[in-house]
């Protein structure tokens, strides 16, 4: 239990951001050499753990984004695929994501403990695990000495929710359209069925004609004949 405050005295709260809990609960008597409560260290830890996992879940997605690039270093070859982009997911892998955000964070730690900021390692994946690692590490010096280590707790958490609400959201997409069937049918007209997709499948079908669109090739080739359909009907609107 807590030990009886003396008349006049401010007891010592935890310093974590209020949605690890209520901002003024106190710390215990065996924690008044810290900045932060021990529970609220275990949930930043879990955390940080977790982050790897749910980036590479993430960065999987990322060939389906526009101007996004595949894991072999490749790009879908068309600035204009017709699945349009997560842009809650090129947020997080993009530069100025996770990456970024961990990199701002471990870069102040080393400046407060008087270190040499570290380079960027590698690629983003790599990156998002060295990070965690460096923070993982320190966490014990920072919870008990690091002025701003509230903020940076709160910037964690909020991080591992936007990351976990992005991958949640992959296991139940949503569709979306993207534009009608340009298939030329047996008799002359235009299929036109509404197309739609979801991130979750590199596949199309129309559900009219049954055409099928399974590669980014193919994807580039849809755009292609749906963007011809609209400059011949401008054309005959002219």
């Amino acid at each position: 239990m807590h030990d009886n405050p003396a008349d006049g005295y401010s007891w010592p709260t935890c310093a974590a951001g209020p949605d690890n809990g209520p901002r003024s609960h106190r710390l215990w008597a065996e924690e008044l050499d810290r900045l932060i409560c021990r529970p609220c260290e275990d949930k930043t830890a879990r955390w940080l753990t977790e982050l790897p996992a749910l980036f590479r879940q993430l960065n999987t997605t990322a060939t389906l984004m526009r101007g996004a690039r595949r894991p072999g270093g490749t790009t879908s070859g068309s600035k204009t695929p017709p699945i349009p982009p997560r842009l809650d997911v090129l947020s997080l892998t993009a530069a100025g994501g996770v990456a970024t955000r961990l990199r701002d964070i471990e870069d102040a730690w080393r400046k407060a403990l008087g270190w040499t900021v570290a380079p960027w390692r590698g690629s983003p994946i790599q990156a998002v695990s060295e990070h965690v690692k460096f923070l993982t590490n320190n966490l014990p010096w920072a919870v008990s000495s690091y002025e701003s280590i509230g903020q940076d707790i709160e910037d964690v958490r909020r991080l591992h929710a936007e990351c976990t609400a992005a991958v949640a959201n992959e296991r139940r997409p949503g569709r979306v359209a993207i534009g009608r069937c340009p298939i030329a049918l047996d008799n002359g007209t235009l299929c036109r069925t509404d197309l739609t997709a979801t991130a979750s499948s590199h596949r199309v079908r129309c559900t009219g004609c049954g055409t099928r669109w399974e590669t980014l090739g193919e994807w580039k080739r849809l755009r292609e004949q749906q963007d011809a359909v609209l400059r011949e009907a401008a054309g005959v609107a002219a």
